[in-house]
């Protein structure tokens, strides 16, 4: 009986050790700062191997990526930072500080950093802005390009000027771009911005109290609020108020706004900010172009599908590049 019991132990080893190596497969997360050029910008790093960037948006910071630093952190050397002006990173004084190819040289720098010639790119919301700026300006930097719900700045100047709904949707822009904004989004600590932000996805569950209290911790760094509303008044393109003529469109010419680089978007299709008219023609700018709906996710989807997400960037990142 004693033989046939250690017999069976011996035979279950096996299975007990590869249950125990996932978990140990997935390094620590750790906190750094960089210096690139005039800001120090802070950021959390997990894993070793090739470089994957993570890029937040308004309100959030690297906070946001904590669930793809914990996936992709296997197998890669996955980064999430504070762009320039949020929670632990520098937040230079002059509103020029935030155009957009200030942000785009942060993430240049920051990859050379990490001694990356060539990585991948995530962005989401104005990450995923700067990260559509980025592929434009530095193709040959990237593998692989993930937006999650930011338009390209040629289709984005398209709806701003010519889609009545997108201009009404586009309105918090212009409270975002007033003198009054600060004050009345950290009211009643941050009440306004947290409703105009990620209130829905805090009722749903998909953000604890925890996770709350994490966001205005950020948010009440010193600067930090007026740091990330900077970006909305450094932008070019801006809706027009309600009853006035539309804005331009953008000016640019296609070549100037191709994506040369295999890109995924990821877009929740019941974002009240970003509607779905910015994926109308995107084919036309980037020639390898794959495009994934969430047909019931908001603006919000990496904390809504987290698993649908990840699940969607890893099959994007291994598969061949095909195509243009």
């Amino acid at each position: 009986m004693k033989q046939a019991i250690a017999i069976g132990m011996l035979m279950l080893l096996p299975i007990l050790s590869c249950a125990t190596v996932h978990p140990a497969s997935v390094p620590a997360a750790v906190d750094g700062y960089a210096t690139v050029g005039d800001v120090r910008l802070h950021y959390v790093s997990r894993g070793s191997g090739p470089l994957m960037l993570f890029v937040h948006g308004f309100p959030e910071f690297w906070y946001a990526w904590r669930d793809q630093l914990a996936e992709f952190g296997r197998d890669h050397q996955a980064v999430a930072f504070d762009m320039r002006g949020y929670n632990l990173s520098s937040k230079p004084a002059a509103i020029d500080a935030y155009q957009v190819p200030k942000m785009v040289e942060d993430i240049r720098a920051l990859a050379d950093q990490f001694g990356a010639r060539k990585f991948i790119l995530v962005g989401h919301d104005w990450g995923g802005a700067i990260a559509w700026a980025f592929a434009i300006a530095h193709p040959e930097r990237l593998e692989k390009l993930v937006i999650i719900n930011a338009p390209h700045p040629a289709i984005f100047g398209r709806e701003i000027a010519n889609n009545p709904a997108q201009q009404r949707a586009s309105q918090y822009m212009t409270m975002f771009r007033t003198p009054e904004a600060e004050q009345q989004l950290s009211a009643n600590n941050y009440a306004a911005l947290m409703r105009l932000s990620l209130a829905e996805v805090v009722t749903s569950g998909h953000l604890t109290s925890a996770d709350s209290a994490e966001y205005i911790k950020a948010w009440s760094q010193p600067g930090a609020l007026t740091g990330g509303l900077n970006y909305y008044r450094a932008m070019g393109i801006r809706p027009p108020a309600p009853g006035a003529a539309p804005a331009a469109a953008s000016r640019a010419s296609a070549p100037d706004m191709m994506v040369r680089v295999p890109t995924m978007v990821i877009w929740g299709e019941r974002d009240p900010f970003l509607l779905t008219g910015n994926l109308d023609g995107l084919d036309a700018y980037v020639p390898s172009l794959v495009v994934k709906r969430i047909p019931d996710a908001t603006h919000w989807v990496v904390h809504e599908r987290p698993a649908e997400v990840n699940a969607l960037i890893r099959e994007f990142i291994v598969a061949p590049v095909t195509g243009p």
